[in-house]
């Protein structure tokens, strides 16, 4: 006899799962009350049914290791046993799991599933760097996890599992990059570290690369209290020294001593100022009610066709109203101007990509909420840490960019031609 279709369903909703429904009736039978912290509370059901898994595992685990050692053993090896148990403590990402781990007589079992010495079973540290990772403090880490899961967690546990990501971070510093990147955004953002027994004011470097396919990438970061061209001079030796052997445009806001060290290691790089920078900083000469008005005088300049109309829609502005009011507004654009005119021979599709570093301060503005709560750190090892966490939270969420960068990247093959295209064969 068949079943009707609705039988059938029904009989096929039943299946899916690894349990049966009978099985999950059973279960539910030993449940003691009808709210959810019988059920998932620290002593409900689903905490009981973990230990006894947990243990039965543990059990089957020293019963497979006996059995083994007898099949091994040598005529007259003495035979070993079960020796009871050893109540043992672990933490979990829902909380706090009492076993009985199982042990023989000759010590020889060392269980997989909660290994000697092991108080943390996997999940637990990845919950604690998550946490470490959204800018949350030890202290406040400690907090949650007694408040939520009813852990008492000491500082120093947190701070050593946390620890362990420095040597990913290291890692992460020094690994192989491409090539050649066609664009790299380089800005910084300030942080309070303590160095030599007082907090000092230290400065954060980035580079965001875009690489040929338009992907874009942290290349790494470093921590300075002042930049200079030595200090950047050491930025792209490690850049080379990792495997860049090219950057075809640096978009950067002004800073000192870039333009020697770039130079001198990437020669044919072409540096581009941030032209919205350079419009922040010259609204920032003029009353609120002025700055409308002034931006739109300042239009022309960076919207111009060419460097020569650029040229003499500058001198137009120094002679206007706002260029006589206020002469610091074209002095500014006047001193950067070696590192404005590369923007006018690029094409709207480049122009659009390396108008502004908008791209790392988006980046920044990110970093900065994870790290708001902090009044300082301890050392730069501290703050690298907790950027590299939270870069790799940000990062993991990153897609190739739109269609348009096909469009750039058919510019770039035009105007830098090997240097471009090679890297992309």
């Amino acid at each position: 006899m068949t079943d009707s279709p609705k039988a059938a369903k029904v009989r096929q909703h039943k299946a899916k799962g690894p349990f049966s429904d009978e099985l999950l009736d059973q279960i539910l039978s030993q449940l003691k009350g009808n709210d959810a912290e019988s059920l998932l509370g620290q002593s409900g059901l689903v905490a009981q049914l973990k230990k006894q898994l947990a243990e039965r595992m543990l059990s089957a685990e020293l019963g497979h290791h006996l059995r083994q050692e007898r099949e091994q053993a040598k005529e007259g090896d003495p035979s070993n046993y079960r020796n009871g148990s050893t109540a043992k403590t672990v933490l979990t990402p829902e909380g706090s799991l009492a076993l009985q781990i199982p042990r023989d007589r000759q010590a020889t079992f060392d269980p997989v599933l909660v290994g000697k010495h092991q108080r943390r079973l996997p999940g637990f540290d990845d919950h604690v760097i998550g946490m470490y990772a959204r800018g949350m403090s030890v202290r406040e880490i400690q907090a949650h996890l007694l408040e939520i899961y009813g852990h008492e967690v000491s500082p120093t546990l947190i701070s050593t599992i946390t620890d362990e990501v420095m040597a990913e971070a290291q890692e992460w510093q020094s690994r192989p990059l491409d090539r050649m990147y066609p664009v790299v955004f380089f800005d910084a953002l300030r942080l309070k570290i303590r160095d030599e027994g007082s907090v000092k004011n230290k400065a954060v470097y980035l580079a965001l690369g875009v690489d040929a396919s338009g992907r874009k990438d942290v290349l790494g970061l470093w921590i300075e209290q002042t930049e200079g061209a030595k200090f950047w001079l050491k930025v792209f030796n490690d850049l080379k020294t990792r495997g860049t052997e090219d950057i075809l445009i640096c978009v950067v806001d002004g800073l000192r001593g870039f333009p020697e060290a770039i130079e001198a290691v990437f020669p044919k790089a072409m540096i581009q100022t941030c032209i919205v920078h350079l419009i922040r900083n010259s609204l920032n000469h003029v009353a609120w009610k002025d700055r409308k008005p002034l931006a739109a005088q300042l239009k022309p300049v960076y919207e111009a066709v060419s460097a020569e109309a650029a040229e003499a829609a500058l001198t137009a502005f120094e002679q206007g109203p706002y260029g006589i009011k206020c002469p610091p507004i074209a002095q500014a654009w006047r001193r950067q101007w070696a590192q404005v005119v590369p923007f006018f021979a690029f094409p709207p599709e480049v122009r659009r990509l390396i108008y502004t570093t908008n791209a790392i301060e988006s980046l920044h503005m990110r970093l900065r909420k994870i790290v708001k709560n902090r009044g300082h750190f301890p050392s730069d090892e501290a703050a690298t840490k907790l950027l590299f966490l939270a870069l790799r939270n940000i990062t993991k969420d990153w897609r190739m960019p739109p269609r348009t960068w096909k469009e750039a990247a058919n510019q770039f093959a035009i105007i830098f031609g090997e240097r471009f295209t090679l890297s992309v064969n």
